[in-house]
């Protein structure tokens, strides 16, 4: 959550970090904030300048003064934690003598003791965030250099946080501090950049260092270093991100979410590129770190997410049984590691995340590492959290997703867990011939896709007929299920219709005393050996005046309107049937007026509990 952008450099600051929040507001935009390091003149230190706003980024623009020069300083996009969107609470944060500022995402956790500490000492607060704690422990300390005084400050800190940190006394530096929030360097021509994500660096430079857990560092305009928070150095190697800053860009579309939706055919072609293996109806997979006698060692899959990545885990978890017959299921991450699992050493632990940095995730995967599980990740970003923490795993290379609802990872997570679940199976006992009718499936998906979204104009004409829902029903039967969680889940995000998914074999256990004709159902009946099984929950609701929306591979005689997709393998299907409903939940907000990019209440990247 949140975003962090900073510079330190010969260049204009203010256009920089405007610049690099516009490309973060996805991580949080309930308000955001942006100081500079003013020049020392005869006889005066230098001094901090800062402008805040509540609201999105452009509030801010429009209050920055055209006089608001400096060469380096930091700025934020908030989501807000502790206290509520405002100017006072939005970020950066300064102490009363106007000297140090500091940006934060993540959570103190134990903010209200030292906040009542600083009180006693006589601290005013002039906001309601968590982060002010912060600032005024960095003022308090006695150290001498601002290293010292960070590091001072953090030993009393209990939480995650990702921060920069300025300070007048210390013009010529930044200093940045990582635990459980991302916290990227990029190395640039003398000048340095810092973020929370690599997005607001990717115009800028491609040479990035991304610190671990417990580390820190200080920028100045040609120099970085790296080190422990307990003062110890650390190696830092920068490596290429691989995405252009034109990948960042809405690409003659409308909305983040409509582009990404639209590019789900290249997407899905990427992440099959190079690993299907015909010789042997197989995938390469290399970075499983995972050889054929360990993987046929293991008894069980456990597949960790939250929200989309826990459902495209779902649908992993069937994949896995289906072709590999491991017994697999799916958690949310959130609640895992509060339940005392059990950690067996034969389970595989899996852990999903677009971003690779979610909190609940890593959070998840650090704890199974602590008492010894094997973990491997399936992310999207490369050289994440999640990805280094992990003994292995597989990129699902979707490319940037920027809008807070996720379509395109989703797609290709899926699809990287349908490589995963061919992997495993043919070292197995998955036939060569079956190998071989996955493999078809799989090709056959990019084009199949294309067709889906040729079909636009008819999905968006349904999404007016039912936008006027308050609430809506979604069903489906084992594979069909995960579908069904999936699209009401984006329905929710982005339109706010209350949405609720049931397996459509629990509709006569309670939900069916919900149906009537203002409550319509988004049933999924792909033609498998369920087929009749669907149909038949159709007449029930039928029977009960309820209005059907079918997403099918044939039209449906039982449904008031379907959504005909093409046909694909069984175990394939359900990559195919969620993407009209990515649209039917797009083009239902779209007519409904919403902010389809940056719905309320959320943000992208969730890296806070």
């Amino acid at each position: 959550m949140c975003g962090i952008v900073g510079y330190i450099g010969k260049r204009d600051v203010a256009p920089l970090l405007l610049e690099g929040l516009q490309r973060l507001e996805y991580r949080g935009y309930d308000s955001a904030g942006i100081v500079i390091t003013g020049k020392a003149s005869a006889g005066k230190p230098a001094a901090l300048k800062m402008v805040k706003a509540k609201g999105r980024v452009r509030e801010l623009e429009a209050r920055v003064p055209k006089r608001f020069s400096g060469t380096t300083g930091i700025a934020h996009t908030r989501w807000a934690t502790h206290g509520v969107p405002s100017d006072e609470n939005a970020h950066p944060h300064l102490d009363a003598d106007n000297k140090v500022a500091v940006v934060h995402n993540g959570i103190i956790d134990n903010a209200a003791e030292l906040r009542a500490k600083l009180v006693a000492d006589g601290v005013e607060f002039l906001s309601e965030t968590d982060t002010e704690v912060l600032v005024h422990l960095i003022a308090r300390a006695q150290a001498d250099s601002l290293e010292e005084k960070v590091r001072e400050a953090l030993r009393s800190v209990e939480g995650t946080y990702g921060i920069a940190v300025l300070h007048a006394d210390f013009n010529d530096r930044i200093v940045v501090a990582r635990n459980g929030s991302p916290v990227v360097l990029g190395i640039g021509e003398k000048e340095m950049f810092v973020a929370s994500d690599v997005a607001a660096l990717v115009a800028h430079t491609r040479q990035v260092v991304t610190l671990d857990d417990g580390e820190m560092a200080t920028l100045k305009a040609d120099d970085f270093r790296t080190y422990t928070t307990e003062g110890s150095s650390t190696t830092a190697t920068p490596t290429t991100v691989e995405w252009e800053a034109e990948s960042y860009d809405m690409g003659g579309h409308d909305t983040y979410m409509h582009k990404e939706i639209s590019e789900q055919a290249d997407a899905v072609d990427r992440v099959l590129r190079g690993r299907i293996d015909d010789r042997f109806a197989t995938v390469h997979l290399g970075g499983l770190n995972l050889d054929a006698r360990e993987a046929r060692g293991v008894r069980r899959i456990k597949i960790l997410g939250c929200g989309t990545s826990y459902h495209a885990g779902q649908i992993g978890a069937q994949l896995i049984e289906e072709l590999a017959r491991i017994p697999s299921d799916a958690e949310p991450a959130s609640e895992f590691r509060y339940r005392n699992p059990v950690v067996d050493p034969d389970t595989l632990y899996i852990a999903v995340s677009q971003s690779g940095e979610t909190y609940d995730v890593l959070a998840a995967v650090q704890e199974l590492k602590r008492k010894g599980a094997r973990v491997l990740g399936v992310v999207n970003v490369v050289g994440s959290a999640i990805a280094r923490e992990a003994d292995g795993g597989t990129y699902v290379h979707a490319g940037p997703e920027v809008c807070v609802v996720s379509t395109k990872c989703f797609t290709n997570t899926v699809v990287a867990f349908a490589l995963l679940a061919l992997h495993l199976g043919r070292i197995r006992d998955l036939s060569v011939a079956d190998g071989k009718r996955i493999i078809d499936g799989l090709r056959r998906l990019p084009a199949q896709i294309d067709e889906i979204l040729a079909n636009e104009d008819e999905i968006k004409r349904l999404a007016a007929e039912y936008a006027d829902a308050k609430s809506m029903m979604f069903i489906g039967r084992v594979r069909g299920y995960p579908v069904a969680r999936e699209a009401s889940l984006k329905l929710k995000e982005v339109s706010y219709i209350h949405a609720e998914a049931y397996p459509a074999s629990e509709l006569k256990h309670g939900p069916l005393a919900l149906i009537e004709p203002a409550m319509p159902t988004v049933a999924i009946v792909p033609d498998d050996d369920l087929l009749e099984k669907n149909r038949a929950a159709m007449e029930e609701i039928k029977a009960r005046s309820g209005r059907i929306l079918a997403v099918a591979h044939q039209p449906q005689d039982k449904a008031d309107h379907t959504i005909v997709v093409p046909k694909n393998e069984n175990e394939l299907d359900p990559i195919l049937m969620g993407i009209p409903l990515q649209l039917f939940a797009y083009h239902t907000a779209l007519a409904m007026g919403r902010d389809i990019d940056k719905p309320r209440n959320l943000a992208k990247s969730v890296t806070v509990e």
